[in-house]
């Protein structure tokens, strides 16, 4: 990993324009974001047990998780064309594991930047805001359910470009597992009690952003805490048996 962040790296600063053209493109649909905080602001209301500081931290969090998301989201994306083209034979015979390899050797640190950088802040003014504890156990268990988050966040959604091996085509489903994300952009307590229960249970995006603030707000029962835990750990179980169930159907260059 280390060795694919310093090339990455020196990639972006030989590419210097393509680095802050990446930089301002994410600056830019952060600005969007922050601009549903300042109407929640602006309006002044609560929802439900929710203030605007609440929702500030929850905000926070999903720019921050789309941050580290992004980081090597790109990976994902060429994946289909590696499998359709034949590229994936180049990294078959090299000596590591290859969904860590193929998933992880490019690291796009213009997405990433602008992103931990807001979103840390935003945590750090709501939290203070909101008036929620500061201690080791909150903190604790604040970034436990960040990294599980993390954990959940790889495995879920590399599922649908997975899928590459077995079709020619995923679009549709990389558009509905994109617009699936882009849910967790406000609590899912906004949301009505059915579709919180299928954010959760079935398909989990809700526990990626918003169990860290639940979990500091102490509305998270000792299931609810098992199962933030547990969801990341079964999802990369499925996302690691299904490749290497598609790579018997990898036809390779030659076919």
């Amino acid at each position: 990993m280390g060795v694919f962040a310093k090339y990455s790296l020196m990639s972006a600063l030989e590419y210097r324009i393509n680095f802050v053209a990446g930089v301002t493109v994410e600056m830019g649909w952060m600005i969007i974001k922050l601009l549903y905080v300042a109407v929640i602001y602006k309006a002044g209301t609560n929802i439900g047990i929710l203030t605007p500081d609440h929702i500030l931290l929850f905000v926070g969090t999903y720019v921050l998780m789309t941050g580290i998301y992004m980081l090597y989201f790109g990976n994902f994306v060429s994946l289909p064309g590696m499998v359709q083209q034949g590229e994936l034979d180049l990294y078959i015979v090299k000596p590591v594991s290859l969904q860590f390899l193929v998933t992880m050797r490019r690291l796009d640190f213009a997405f990433l930047l602008p992103d931990f950088v807001a979103g840390v802040a935003m945590i750090v003014l709501g939290w203070h805001l909101a008036g929620l504890p500061v201690g080791v156990v909150p903190i604790v268990g604040f970034l436990f359910f960040l990294v599980c988050g993390c954990l959940l966040t790889y495995s879920m959604f590399l599922l649908p470009y997975i899928l590459s091996f077995w079709i020619i085509s995923v679009g549709g489903i990389v558009d509905i597992s994109n617009a699936l994300w882009d849910f967790n952009n406000m609590p899912s307590m906004m949301y009505g009690k059915w579709f919180r229960r299928i954010g959760t249970y079935i398909l989990p995006v809700f526990v990626i952003t918003n169990f860290p603030g639940l979990f500091l707000m102490g509305e998270l029962s000792v299931w609810a805490c098992a199962w933030g835990a547990g969801v990341p750990v079964l999802f990369f179980v499925l996302s690691r048996i299904l490749w290497k169930f598609s790579l018997k159907k990898y036809s390779s260059a030659s076919s």
